[in-house]
């Protein structure tokens, strides 16, 4: 799935929300409140946008959707920590040619808030997850499909990257992440700076406490985690990734080798992957957020 977080595009002149009034209750989600307040902020958020229509309309409908893309990823326990959904605000703020301070002053003229938005990014990563998780489910194109795609291509069969991975992580209990998570992030960037070969993590980290290092074998780029493909793809090989704050902890992922591969697995793969595009993707999403609603308890007050 290859669902765009950043959706939102900076137009210059928004003009600044008015102040919001008593927050009221206006819709509930499957037991969930959606607010006066929320909807007040979403309205801003699509004026910022340029959107027109009634933004009233349109921010409950997007609320609603929100709360249940949510609830969904609660229910299938997709997590996004709160350094990702930062990563992701930052290079938003870089792509719109601003700091993240800049960011936040538009963003609260606007009415907006930074907070506002930074929750719809974390709805927007998880939502993806969600899609990712449910077409990895679905079944794979039949021989027959990989064959007829391939003659389309001119009959050369594709190729991707095959990565031998390795997995470190600095575990930090919840209890005493707010403790704990500074120390684990120096002690990760150390090891990962000492990082030249998969062959000697195990080394590195016998004198350490609570550190898991898992061989993650041999992953075609088609299956690399979306939260970590980025990384791993710009990582050479006998690199690591940069640290990254997990639901786990913190972690990072050493490159032990990669080779072209090209065989029957590997064309289904990627012409699976490229079967599912993004017009495909915007279906499977709509369709998917139609089955909630369907089973959905909305009131409306």
């Amino acid at each position: 799935m290859r669902a765009s977080v950043f959706v939102l595009a900076l137009a210059g002149g928004a003009a600044v929300a008015g102040q919001a009034g008593a927050t009221e209750i206006r819709y509930v989600v499957n037991n969930a409140p959606i607010t006066s307040y929320d909807i007040d902020r979403r309205v801003a958020f699509l004026r910022l946008q340029r959107e027109g229509g009634n933004l009233r309309d349109k921010a409950s409908e997007q609320m609603i959707d929100q709360t249940l893309r949510t609830q969904e990823m609660r229910r299938l326990n997709v997590n996004i920590p709160n350094e990702m959904v930062e990563q992701a605000y930052q290079r938003f703020a870089s792509g719109n040619r601003m700091t993240a301070s800049q960011l936040n002053q538009v963003l609260a003229q606007a009415g907006v808030t930074a907070d506002h938005f930074k929750e719809f990014i974390r709805s927007q990563i998880g939502w993806s997850r969600v899609l990712q998780a449910r077409n990895s489910s679905q079944t794979l194109l039949s021989e027959q499909d990989v064959v007829a795609k391939m003659l389309q291509q001119g009959g050369q069969k594709p190729s991707a990257t095959e990565y031998m991975l390795q997995q470190v992580i600095f575990v930090v209990p919840a209890s005493q992440r707010g403790q704990l998570l500074g120390k684990r992030k120096r002690e990760a960037q150390a090891m990962r700076d000492r990082f030249r070969s998969c062959d000697t993590t195990r080394d590195f980290a016998k004198g350490l406490v609570d550190v898991t290092v898992r061989d993650l074998g041999r992953k075609l780029e088609p299956e690399l985690p979306p939260d970590w493909k980025d990384l791993i793809t710009a990582t050479s090989t006998g690199g690591a990734t940069k640290v990254r704050e997990t639901e786990r902890g913190v972690e990072f992922i050493g490159i032990c080798s990669t080779r072209e591969v090209s065989d029957d697995r590997v064309a289904q793969m990627v012409l699976q992957n490229d079967a599912t595009g993004d017009e495909a993707s915007e279906k499977a999403s709509a369709e998917y957020l139609a089955e909630l609603r369907e089973k959905a308890r909305i009131n409306r007050r």
